[in-house]
């Protein structure tokens, strides 16, 4: 059998596996990506984009195509709770940050805004970029079957076209392979949790609903059929206002009938309005679970998106961790590879995204819960009839002390949902704790508000480097601009001069790309509005080191006598002294 050789094969070409292969081909890295299907996705999915994730798409290049092609926040933000779209409102709500209380926590926390970016759109703007780089995307090639040992990573491939196999010969490899990973199976990955706890439907139609939304246009549409065994269907907007994504939920987690008859038939009860033309594009059935791989790495092999994590789609946090899972991990890769770190660096993906993927599976489980008090107020029950749900309805809205009391515990539940549709603090909050973290004896600071609510930046070693704008040459620039491509930064302040005098000599000493930026009042990166001095937590002659996925690394809170041995000594610490 034929063999060829790379140094990094990614196994799926999904968020996770392209998003891999785009930044290990800009660092130089020689990988191969390989997925069974003809092409990227072919269908919507995950569409909820946080800041993080455009952050990234930010620093791979794309972010304006993404801005062009995605719903952008301003029409993501009125989410509407109706008995059908033509029928009557029940209740209300502004999600990701639209509301007038929680729109600044959303602009302050990062250059990018959130965007409404369906997975068939992304997915091709992320192959598109990982070709840009170089990376070599092979569609149709099947994994067949896959090994290791000490040296290397072992896949038998089969191309479907011509049912040729070979083998691939990889010093490491991504299992990125979907919620069915064979990655996971064959080399024994252990998960944790339960999957299939319920069944859901998905439908991708077309609807010109326009004016039923464009007046409270939302990422999301809520109906709620009064009576109805789905009494419940979630609408993801995939175009404004013309296509979307339904999907139904059941008081008994059964999977509907999907024929299309049965589906239409749901889909027209959820529109309301006979005139309205329905074209059906699929429909999807698919497992609610609520698993996490219990390690992220083995051996030579690691696991990323839905191969180390799966839930259900609330609170949107799918192909986002996906895609961050891959910018934790490639520039450590191209570290390893290009011989300027030890392997045990790669041990610290584990570490820093393993209790991401539980705390995202478990929020969003908890946020499936949250929904509970929102049908308690309702008073919907399985076996109601059409005439007794919309009994509920009405008397939600009698004037009656019930009635006062329903609509009281109706806003409580949408406070409730808070954490799922204005949860800031879990898309962007993470706090690794890793040996790719070097201390400065300090704990993180305390939770003010709710974390999962409310983001806290800290620049204390192991958080993301906050964002601040800045000017430069009458410019503005983000501080989380500043370290530049697949580059670890030191960023000081006035009288710093020491600290960027050590930069170039321990580049070098490392082999790594490492740049040194001075900012503050009148510096080489002008903090005009005094914001980077009240968030930055050190002094004018400290400094924040912060790796290249942006998150700080390492900080000295003042002058050191020794800045070149400070670094050099954190520098070994953090490439686990390969160099």
């Amino acid at each position: 059998m034929k063999t060829i050789e790379t140094d990094v094969l990614v196994i799926g070409a999904g968020p996770a596996g392209l998003t891999a292969a785009a930044l290990l081909a800009r660092q130089g890295v020689r990988s191969l990506t390989v997925t069974k299907y003809n092409g990227t996705a072919h269908s919507p999915r995950a569409h909820i984009t946080n800041q993080r994730t455009v952050e990234v798409t930010r620093d791979l290049g794309i972010e304006d195509k993404l801005k062009a092609m995605a719903m952008p926040q301003e029409l993501m933000g009125t989410q509407v709770y109706a008995t059908s779209f033509s029928g009557m409102e029940i209740g209300r709500m502004m999600t990701w940050g639209a509301g007038a209380d929680r729109r600044m926590d959303y602009e302050t926390a990062s250059p990018s805004a959130m965007c409404n970016a369906p997975q068939h759109l992304l997915e091709p703007l992320l192959l598109d970029a990982a070709k840009s780089y170089g990376a070599e995307v092979r569609l149709r090639t099947e994994l067949v079957s896959i090994r290791q040992d000490e040296e290397a990573v072992y896949a038998v491939v089969r191309e479907n076209a011509t049912n040729t196999e070979y083998q691939i010969k990889a010093r490491y490899a991504i299992g990125s392979d979907g919620a069915r990973s064979l990655v996971g199976e064959q080399l024994g990955f252990e998960y944790l949790g339960e999957s299939g706890i319920g069944n859901s439907l998905s439908v991708w139609l077309e609807a010109d609903l326009t004016k039923y939304t464009r007046h409270r246009s939302g990422a999301l549409f809520m109906v709620c059929l009064p009576g109805n065994h789905s009494w419940l269907s979630v609408w993801p907007c995939v175009k404004p206002w013309t296509e979307w994504n339904p999907l139904f939920i059941q008081h008994d987690h059964l999977p509907a009938d999907a024929s299309e008859e049965m589906v239409l038939k749901l889909v027209r009860e959820s529109i309301g309005d006979p005139s309205i033309e329905v074209k059906i594009k699929s429909i999807s059935p698919w497992q609610i679970n609520h698993v996490v791989a219990a390690n992220y790495r083995k051996g030579r092999v690691f696991v990323a998106g839905d191969a180390a994590h799966r839930h259900p789609p609330t609170n949107g946090l799918g192909s986002n961790t996906s895609i961050q899972d891959s910018y934790n991990l490639a520039w450590k890769l191209a570290l390893v590879l290009q011989g300027k770190a030890d392997d045990s660096l790669l041990d610290s993906y584990n570490a820093e995204r393993q209790p991401v993927g539980k705390q995202v599976v478990d929020r969003a489980i908890r946020s499936l819960q949250d929904m509970a008090p929102f049908a308690e107020a309702l008073e919907v029950a399985p076996g109601q009839t059409t005439e007794q749900g919309w009994e509920s309805i009405n008397g939600l809205f009698a004037d009656t002390p019930r009635g006062a009391q329903r609509r009281d515990a109706l806003l409580h539940s949408f406070d409730v949902q808070q954490g799922q549709f204005n949860a800031i603090g879990v898309e962007l909050g993470q706090r690794y704790q890793s040996d790719a973290v070097v201390g400065d004896g300090t704990p993180f600071p305390e939770y003010d508000k709710d974390p999962d609510l409310y983001y806290h930046p800290t620049t204390h070693p192991g958080a993301y480097l906050p964002h601040v704008w800045l000017e430069k040459d009458g410019k503005r620039v983000s501080t989380i601009d500043l370290p530049g491509a697949d580059s670890f930064c030191l960023i000081t302040g006035t009288g710093g001069q020491d600290w960027l005098a050590a930069v170039d000599q321990i580049a070098k000493e490392f082999g790594v790309r490492l740049k040194g930026v001075s900012v503050g009042m009148r510096q080489q990166y002008d903090d005009v509005l005094g914001e980077w001095m009240r968030r930055r937590e050190i002094g004018d002659h400290g400094c924040l080191l912060v790796r290249p996925d942006r998150y700080i690394a390492w900080r000295s809170a003042s002058r050191v006598s020794d800045p070149v041995g400070e670094l050099r000594d954190v520098f070994k610490r953090l490439l686990r002294e390969a160099a």
